[in-house]
């Protein structure tokens, strides 16, 4: 079974935040394989279900993002899981807002969230799919940037960056990370052409 770890806040006061955009792509994978949302020890809302062959349990924590790990490892070792069978959805400011990009392990790239799920594991050898959400401009502070919400120009494309996010996992689960990385690394994704899951 793959675990899949969107990350984010909880509450409605950051739902449409940048750094809430882990939950958002996992709700439009949700919502893609008709998996319901459950609540589990209001630690995480949770749901499992199938993509293509491979069994999945989502997990969106409810620890708040630096302490996502409290969350996720227990959930994910409970599973029998190991890092190797884990995949983190996060914001990532490095990237222009709207890229992609799939990364097997390494560190935690000063991503708190990461970090807290790095720790609790003490191993970074699990797969990461990073969401641009760009920098913020001029003086702002990263902190408040990340907790701020998309403005109007780009909530007009989100919906097509969470789409695309949603593919990216599909992909890797379909035919492997580093297919998935040929067609997402793009400046223009390519979203066909997944087949049956080969493994990492």
């Amino acid at each position: 079974m793959w675990v899949i770890a969107g990350l984010g806040n909880p509450g409605s006061r950051y739902r449409a935040t940048r750094h809430n955009v882990g939950f958002l792509v996992l709700d439009e994978l949700a919502s893609r394989h008709h998996i319901l949302w459950r609540e589990r020890k209001q630690v995480a809302w949770v749901g499992q279900g199938r993509v293509g062959a491979e069994e999945v349990l989502l997990v969106k924590p409810q620890t708040y993002m630096n302490n996502s790990g409290e969350a996720v490892v227990p959930l994910l070792r409970k599973k029998g899981g190991t890092a190797e069978s884990l995949i983190v959805v996060h914001d990532d400011l490095d990237l222009p807002f709207g890229r992609i990009r799939i990364r097997d392990g390494g560190g935690a790239g000063g991503h708190k969230g990461v970090l807290s799920i790095l720790r609790g594991l003490n191993d970074g050898g699990f797969l990461r799919v990073k969401i641009g959400i760009g920098r913020p401009e001029g003086d702002e502070p990263s902190d408040r940037y990340v907790l701020s919400p998309f403005p109007p120009e780009q909530s007009e494309t989100l919906g097509a960056t969470l789409e695309q996010g949603a593919e990216a996992v599909d992909c890797i689960l379909r035919e492997g990370a580093q297919r998935a990385m040929n067609l997402f690394h793009r400046k223009d994704p390519v979203r066909a052409g997944c087949g049956p899951a080969e493994g990492r």
